[in-house]
């Protein structure tokens, strides 16, 4: 935070007020490249005078503009955006600067004010109605939880949470103050997930006692140790709110902006990853809630680092007519048999990953995010008399959770049905841990703990940094 004599701990004064994209811009393009130098702060003070925007707009402050948050920003550029923020001053330089903005939402960036830290912009934005958080995710929850003590609905990346501790927070909070809450796995509303869902309940393949999920993730470096060297941050990037909760660790490129998904400080690996986007058919079409049972295997990994394979095997007990069912993880070019009915010369899945049900009639298998779902053998394809559309069809994940704010209803992935799906998901990182003594975890997800290791407890949360505490 700042100083009391409004300077920063480089002693560069801080401005009074908020900046809009265009003072953004002047005062902080350094170079025909569109290096960005800005102070540590370059957010201030001012409550916007501005009205509220009428009943059937939204004011939206989004955190993380870089990345996924370049398109988040865009999916809900159809309301008023009232402030952006990012801790790294080239990810937002790049973001104004971008040709790459449907020209009707240039306009509303220009309007907005820029800030480095989501605490400021919550506490100065007062008329803000909601925010996306599109963030590394060890940062998720943190925001994501301060946004909704102070009465904003939320849109969060995925995976939801850093830990399966964060996850059931986030939900409690969520329910408790009747908020609308969305996670951003978008092939949830995709029309293949639907079709999943309806073809499984109508039976199509019978009792499914067996799915095999797989990715073609991770595609940055995993299996390594931190790096030793210490160089220059960037002075674009304010490196401690970049860490925001993480424990303290000094500035590397190996961090961010990419990589940090294969830090287990940072990210959640190839399975949360993924996870959230291809565990998100069979957790939905099986109605799979909790797993009671959980084991990983796996190659190496380090003490600061996911392994580059693993394969994660949950078991599910009977819930709502449907038999006992066990989902088998795989990552890192890792992949189930190919089963004998798929015809030869098509493909199971696609690049990304995909999906496999096992029935007592037949097989589903379908791409990554629940794309082009197909019935084995094909046979079975060709003579399946579809049912009626029964799941009401989504205008996209942000624009479902954009119209749900405004007509007062629940979204289809809010945090009711994303926080078991996160908690789900990275419970097999917690497995992970155990592999070595071949070790099954029993789960008890009513009382969020392991019954069988209890040293495997201390890995559903996280430390945080003083200051940083959910």
């Amino acid at each position: 935070m700042t100083n009391s004599n409004n300077t920063n701990d480089k002693g560069q004064k801080i401005l009074s007020t908020p900046l809009s994209r265009r003072e953004f811009l002047g005062k902080t393009a350094a170079s025909a490249a569109g290096l960005m130098i800005v102070p540590r702060h370059v957010i201030g003070a001012q409550k916007d005078k501005k009205k509220k925007a009428p009943s059937d707009t939204l004011n939206m402050g989004c955190v993380g503009v870089g990345g996924k948050g370049f398109s988040d920003v865009q999916a809900v550029s159809t309301e008023n955006i009232v402030a952006l923020c990012d801790v790294d001053a080239t990810m937002m330089g790049k973001f104004l600067g971008s040709s790459d903005h449907p020209p009707e939402y240039k306009a509303k960036y220009e309007k907005a004010h820029i800030y480095r830290d989501f605490r400021e912009m919550l506490e100065r934005e007062k008329s803000i109605d909601a925010i996306t958080v599109s963030t590394p995710d060890h940062t998720h929850a943190v925001i994501a939880m301060t946004a909704m003590k102070m009465g904003k609905h939320v849109f969060v990346q995925k995976p939801l949470t850093h830990t399966v501790k964060e996850a059931r927070l986030l939900q409690q909070e969520a329910a408790k103050r009747n908020l609308v809450t969305q996670m951003g796995n978008q092939g949830h509303s995709k029309e293949g997930a639907r079709l999943i869902c309806e073809w499984i309940w109508d039976g199509a393949i019978g009792q499914v006692h067996e799915v095999h999920v797989w990715t073609n993730r991770p595609i940055w470096p995993q299996a390594i140790d931190a790096p030793k060297e210490i160089p220059s941050c960037p002075p674009t990037l304010s490196w401690d709110l970049w860490l925001g909760p993480a424990q303290w660790r000094p500035y590397h490129p190996a961090y961010c902006p990419f990589a940090w998904r294969g830090w287990w400080d940072f990210g959640t690996g190839a399975l949360g990853d993924m996870g959230a986007h291809l565990i998100d058919q069979p957790f939905w079409a099986l109605k799979l809630g909790a797993p009671i049972r959980v084991q990983a295997s796996s190659t190496k990994y380090t003490e600061d680092s996911y392994p580059l394979a693993e394969i994660v095997t949950y078991e599910f007990p009977e819930r709502q007519g449907m038999s006992p069912v066990k989902l088998i993880w795989y990552d890192g070019g890792l992949m189930p048999p190919r089963p004998a009915e798929l015809p030869d010369g098509r493909r199971i899945g696609d690049d990304g990953g995909g999906c496999l049900f096992v029935g007592d009639k037949g097989m589903l298998v379908c791409s990554t995010y629940g794309e082009n779902p197909r019935l084995l053998p094909e046979e079975l394809m060709q003579s399946y008399k579809r049912p009626e559309k029964t799941i009401p069809r989504s205008p996209g994940i942000a624009e479902e959770w954009i119209a749900a704010i405004k007509e007062g209803k629940k979204s289809t992935t809010d945090f009711s049905y994303s926080g078991p799906l996160t908690e789900m998901m990275l419970l097999g990182n917690i497995a992970l841990r155990f592999q070595q003594d071949n070790v099954v975890l029993n789960w008890d997800s009513q009382n969020l703990r392991f019954t069988n290791v209890s040293e495997a407890n201390k890995y559903l949360e996280m430390p945080y940094r003083s200051g940083w505490e959910l």
